[in-house]
């Protein structure tokens, strides 16, 4: 029970008399004056109703609707239908009609339906009246206690029906329909109890709610706010009920007279002073000069929003979003509701936060008006030191506020709880950034509050509501390193998470096995990226990993994916660098590598040799020493360093590598510097050998040997004479050359090169006669032909061969002879001649030396290739010899020159003709 007296009050409406509107001269302002004599009221669809009709324009107006009075009116909400009572005789003797007020029968509304108001056979007197808002129920209350309930079409007789519903000894006071769903209740009220009737079950059941009842015009049905509860006003108290239970009480004492509900409010009209205690039934028939007081209740947010003293009170009517009294004198006042805003404003200037928040909920302000109060009321609580209730407060206005207002005001350490409880509830609606995120882990670590910590960030995934990233930097930099850790594993952040596991928890154990977890593109850049750490701390394991990551990749914690995804490779020469300091575990991984991977990077089999040579160089136990040479010398041998031979050779001259550094020379044909390795040695013998091996392929190589024997003060006689047997032999320097190039050597006698010096004069000297021979040939051959041409050209020919030279069969007419003696049947010659001008049987020999005389005329101009072969050959005579007989240096003949000078040109030709057969001969 709550005693109004602690209510606060408070002048949320304006009250006004309400006046005559302007006249056509503009005069008026006067008040409004009822007609006198009105007894009953009612409002709806627009106007005030007794006999008279009120619209908003003031403009009364009336019919006769019975012959003597009108006791009770009833005005429906939704429909234009109005149902009175009255009498038109004297007695009692009461009648019904129902008005349909949009429509007219000579001038006045029609009247839809008259019948008379009695239950039963006897008389009583009517003493309230309800109908439903559905036209289908309507419920006439009597002072013997007896209630009518007709149910059907109540605009029509012949649609519905009339039966008494209760009966008892007590005058009914009060009547309300109550309509939730498809069910329909009826409270009805005396003067001693209240009953509720189930309407929509047959046989209409019915409970009593109390014991005590009220008297008339003192009871109402609330609205949805209310849940529409039936409102019963005693003089201790104020009742509320459901159809099947009592609901809360209100204590506003004071005899009532009249109670309305309105707009979420109960208005009640009572008396202002006590007076002797009267008939309840007749509460409303108050002396005229009592004074009566209307209070305006808000039962949700209990406080009285408005009391104020009338004069005799005949009604309380809502009308156009307005309350209007109508007092005895025929007054009407009007109280007008404030708007919410002034409303909060005056509530504000009090400081009653609570109770403007609870009133802009129950007027259902938008959200930002609320954050506004709730503002306010923070910053209310914050001046007045109230840290704890203001945080609260603003707590409520996240979403609205701009969380650096609030946020400034509670960074002092002291009210750093306040601040914490605040950015959490920033965090769980998920509108915190990320320096909020900051400031809140920096709360946390300040307060050491573990527990708070770990709820904070060990959320579901689902659930998290700030930035991962901002978190674990600021519990990275506070020194939380498994909170933050936890959240870089959690979010796959794992940047963050190798970063602290090997940068402050030295943890390279566990960063290892989380690199072996990631997929292949993370795992590849972070063993770049944190590799050399790993190798200096947990070298074996770093090295196993690279190994499987450079070959068939799969992460480990995905076991049921490893066997159906191909593995992937990283490129093994990329993590060379890894191993700077790690040349054990380098050799391991490199030898890995090129034997389970042979199509390996070039940098993996250039390191490995590298790595070996240096193996080799610094080894000192001899068995040990020799097996690296093996391996050196089998990596080489591989093949893969063909196409970087240069680098190969160059480290292996850095090591002193004997065997590799001649093995290369031999595989890049590099024999002169095979010859020179053996000649700063001082090997003679493998300078002789190096010769004889490659000597074929280069033959300068003889000569350098002759060089550098010749230069040597050394008794050298041995290798001299065998050097100079192979130039003999394959007449690879000039006589005078080899003397020239012994004269160096202060050891070497003229018996050294005795033997070479006479065979050299005998083969010359045999060479000499042979040509001399030959030239002699060729002279006379020369002349012969020279004869046979000026007989051609003199003497006629005689053609005395009796067979064909194709068939050999004796010559018959016609027959073909050429100059040259040979004669064929012109058949045959027809038949295997290829030109009517050639002889068949001498013509493959022309055409040879026709091609011969061609091929050399092309290779007239060939200059380069002229001076390429003078200085490659050995004998550079014999390169100028083959080019004069190929006429290269005769002078060519024009088409154009004079016909005069064509004898020289066939002088020249047959110059050509006998220096090929010569050419041939040689």
């Amino acid at each position: 029970m709550a005693a109004y007296l602690q209510w606060r009050r408070f002048v949320f409406f304006d009250r006004e008399a309400v006046k005559e509107p302007p006249g056509p001269d503009g005069a008026g302002g006067k008040p409004f004056v009822l007609p006198p004599g009105i007894a009953v009221c009612d409002s709806g669809r627009g106007s005030l109703g007794q006999i008279w009709f009120l619209p908003r324009s003031l403009q009364l107006t009336s019919f006769q609707a019975y012959k003597l009075r009108v006791t009770h009116l009833y005005q429906l909400k939704q429909h234009s239908i109005l149902v009175s009572v009255g009498e038109d005789e004297e007695g009692i003797n009461p009648l019904v009609k129902v008005w349909n007020l949009e429509k007219r029968d000579g001038g006045n509304p029609l009247c839809t339906r008259i019948f008379p108001a009695i239950p039963g056979n006897k008389p009583t007197v009517v003493s309230c009246l309800t109908v439903h808002e559905n036209l289908n129920f309507m419920a006439i209350g009597f002072a013997d206690g007896s209630v009518v309930l007709t149910k059907g079409d109540i605009t029509r007789d012949r649609h519905s029906k009339t039966q008494i519903l209760h009966e008892g000894s007590y005058p009914i006071t009060g009547l309300a329909f109550r309509q939730s769903g498809k069910t329909t209740h009826l409270f009805v009220v005396t003067t001693e109890n209240i009953q509720s009737y189930t309407l929509s079950v047959k046989d209409y059941p019915h409970l009593e709610l109390d014991t005590h009842g009220c008297g008339l015009r003192c009871s109402s049905l609330s609205d949805p706010s209310q849940d529409l509860q039936f409102i019963v006003a005693g003089n201790e108290c104020v009742y509320l009920y459901q159809p099947d239970e009592r609901g809360p009480c209100f204590a506003f004492e004071g005899q009532k007279l009249i109670v309305h509900w309105y707009r979420g409010y109960l208005v009640i009209v009572s008396r202002d002073r006590k007076t002797s205690p009267k008939s309840e039934f007749a509460g409303s028939e108050a002396q005229n000069s009592d004074k009566q007081v209307l209070n305006i209740y808000d039962l949700c947010n209990k406080f009285i929003a408005y009391s104020s003293i009338f004069d005799d009170v005949v009604d309380v009517l809502a009308e156009w979003g307005s309350l209007y009294v109508l007092t005895r004198d025929g007054k009407i006042h009007v109280l007008q509701e404030k708007d919410t805003q002034t409303k909060l404003e005056m509530l504000f200037r009090k400081n009653l936060f609570e109770m403007a928040i609870n009133l802009a909920k129950s007027h259902h302000l938008d959200s930002d008006g609320l954050s506004e109060i709730f503002r306010q009321y923070g910053d209310h609580l914050y001046n007045k030191g109230n840290h704890d209730g203001a945080i609260q407060q603003y707590i409520r206005t996240i979403g609205k506020l701009e969380p650096s207002y609030v946020i400034r005001k509670f960074l002092d350490a002291q009210r750093i709880h306040n601040l914490t409880a605040y950015l959490q509830t920033l965090h769980l609606q998920s509108l915190a950034n990320a320096d909020h995120t900051t400031l809140l882990l920096n709360c946390y670590t300040k307060l050491k509050d573990s527990s708070k910590l770990e709820e904070f960030i060990k959320t579901s995934e689902s659930e998290v509501r700030f930035d991962v990233e901002t978190a674990i930097k600021v519990l990275r930099q506070a020194g939380y390193y498994s909170h933050a850790v936890y959240l870089a594993e959690k979010h796959a952040h794992h940047e963050w998470y190798l970063k602290i596991q090997l940068e402050d928890i030295k943890n390279y154990q566990e960063a290892l096995g989380y690199i072996g977890k990631l997929p292949f593109e993370q795992a590849e850049s972070n063993m770049k990226r944190y590799g050399k750490i790993l190798m200096h701390h947990v070298p074996n394991e770093t090295t196993e990993l690279l190994k499987i990551l450079c070959t068939d990749y799969r992460p480990s914690g995905d076991k049921e994916g490893s066997g159906m995804l191909e593995g992937k490779k990283a490129n093994s020469e990329e993590f060379i660098p890894v191993f700077a300091n790690n040349s054990r575990e380098l050799k391991a991984f490199l030898e890995h590598m090129t034997e389970v991977q042979s199509d390996s990077p070039q940098g993996v089999y250039d390191t490995l040799l590298e790595l070996q040579l240096q193996n080799w160089a610094h080894e000192q136990d001899e068995q040990i020493k020799e097996k690296l040479h093996n391996e050196a010398i089998t990596l080489l041998k591989s093949g893969r360093f063909k196409t970087v031979f240069d680098k190969a050779l160059v480290l292996c001259q850095m090591h002193n590598f004997k065997d590799g550094v001649l093995y290369l020379y031999e595989q890049g044909k590099l024999f002169q510097q095979i010859m020179h390795y053996h000649m700063q040695n001082e090997q003679y013998k493998k300078v002789i050998e190096v010769c004889e091996l490659y000597g074929d392929q280069e033959a300068c190589l003889w000569e350098q040997a002759l060089g550098y024997f010749a230069r040597k003060e050394e008794d050298c006689k041995e290798y001299i004479a065998a050097v100079l047997k192979h130039i003999e032999s394959k007449n690879l320097m000039p006589p005078l050359l080899v003397v020239q190039t012994l004269a160096h050597n202060s050891t070497a006698t003229l018996s050294v090169i005795k033997d070479y010096l006479v065979n050299k004069l005998q083969k010359q000297s045999r060479q000499i006669e042979q040509d001399e021979q030959r030239i002699q040939k060729y002279r006379e051959e020369t002349t012969r032909i020279r004869q046979e041409i000026e007989e051609l050209k003199a003497s006629p020919k005689i053609f005395q061969k009796t067979k064909c030279s194709i068939c050999t069969s004796a010559l018959e007419l016609p027959s073909v002879h050429f100059l040259c003696g040979h004669s064929f049947h012109q058949h045959c010659f027809e038949s295997y001649s290829e030109s009517d001008s050639e002889c068949p049987t001498c013509m493959p020999e022309n055409r040879k030396v026709m091609d011969m005389i061609r091929a050399q005329e092309q290779k007239r101009d060939l200059h380069d290739q002229f001076q390429h072969q003078l200085k490659c050959a050995n004998d550079g005579f014999s390169v100028v010899a083959d080019y004069f007989g190929r006429g290269v240096f005769n002078k060519l003949t024009l088409i154009t020159d004079l016909p005069a000078r064509a004898a020289p040109s066939i002088e020249a030709g047959l110059q050509r003709e006998l220096l090929l057969p010569a050419r041939r001969g040689t």
